[in-house]
């Protein structure tokens, strides 16, 4: 007859899931290093115009020290204003004592209409991964690009996980009619395509922005977390804790969302890595047609669009492929990383 395994040391014995968990991730390499390459990728997209911009970075105009990108930071949070004339100078030409620029010193929607031959557009020492046919730099693209990937999938996957958890959740604690009515929305739901919901949704908007897209994305990327969630709720409903806490006469929603949730949600959670994944995914592939966001926001879709009318502009097919290949690959290591190191018959 085989015994329960034991903990190998006293250590072991105070050891909290937490500290299981982070000490079983660490142990799957190449998930540790695509956790670090999905933190350096949000780093890009924190700090993108430090890193892509066609102001300096900081500068000194006539003894005056300015830093402009950080002013654009400022602005754009609602703190300050630009002064008009600012905000339309050339700051490239301007008679500069000294200026520091980033390393790629144009924006995503800086044009050179100078570039005219496939030989000017290449990939070069003024352009570091070339541009597409209107000029415009595709290494800034792919930085700037990084912000509206990585926004897109979070917050999209945001909404649908808010969705699908709490109508998850509802259906698997009540069950009965509750659980039948959630489950035939969610069926109902799924037998719509959603790639094409989508793509007609947007082109009957006038103009389509970055929020329309994760709105529709979110609102019809629930029912996956929903039916996880439901799973979960239905095996840990009928557990001794949950019992003492309706024998303690505690409410209905207090048990759910502070004594079921909290033990039900870890599976819900992983599968949100590989649903950051398929987001990306439709977000790029909508841009690819031509209905994401709109044609002034540079995404990495967006560029693979370019390369559809510029056959021979190579880089405009590998480079923002590349960049969804690894955070597609990032993503499904860590969920994978994640599901191992959640498994708890690995404790020893």
């Amino acid at each position: 007859m085989n015994k329960a395994p034991r903990p190998s040391s006293q250590e072991d014995l105070s050891e909290t899931y937490g500290q299981f968990v982070r000490r079983q991730f660490r142990k799957h390499t190449l998930g540790v290093v695509s956790l670090w390459l999905v933190a350096l990728l949000a780093g890009v997209a924190v700090f993108a115009d430090f890193l892509a911009n066609d102001k300096p970075i900081v500068c000194s105009l006539h003894g005056t020290w300015y830093a402009p990108v950080l002013k654009e930071y400022v602005v754009d949070a609602g703190l300050g204003q630009w002064d008009p004339a600012v905000l339309n100078a050339d700051w490239k030409s301007l008679p500069y004592d000294w200026a520091v620029f980033p390393p790629v010193p144009y924006l995503p929607s800086t044009t050179n209409m100078n570039l005219v031959t496939l030989e000017d557009r290449s990939p070069s020492g003024a352009h570091y991964l070339g541009t597409d046919d209107i000029g415009r730099d595709v290494l800034s693209g792919l930085i700037h690009g990084s912000r509206y990937a990585l926004s897109i999938g979070f917050i999209a996957m945001g909404i649908a996980l808010v969705i699908g958890i709490v109508l998850g959740a509802i259906a698997g604690y009540f069950g009965g009619a509750v659980d039948v009515l959630v489950s035939r929305l969610v069926e109902v739901v799924i037998t719509i395509p959603r790639f094409f919901l989508i793509i007609t949704m947007a082109a009957m908007i006038e103009e389509s922005s970055l929020w329309l897209v994760m709105m529709l994305i979110g609102l019809t990327g629930w029912t996956s977390v929903a039916r996880f969630m439901r799973g979960e709720v239905l095996r840990v409903r009928n557990l001794d804790f949950v019992t003492s806490a309706q024998a303690l006469g505690y409410g209905t929603s207090r048990i759910i969302f502070l004594h079921v949730l909290p033990n039900a949600i870890a599976p819900v959670l992983i599968y949100t890595a590989f649903g950051i994944v398929s987001t990306i995914l439709l977000e790029s592939s909508l841009s690819f047609l031509g209905f994401g966001v709109p044609e002034t926001v540079v995404t990495w879709g967006s560029i693979l669009f370019k390369a559809r009318t510029s056959t021979y502009s190579w880089w405009l097919a590998i480079f923002p492929g590349l960049m969804i290949f690894l955070t597609v690959c990032a993503f499904n290591l860590i969920g994978d990383a994640l599901r191992d190191a959640t498994d708890p018959r690995l404790r020893s």
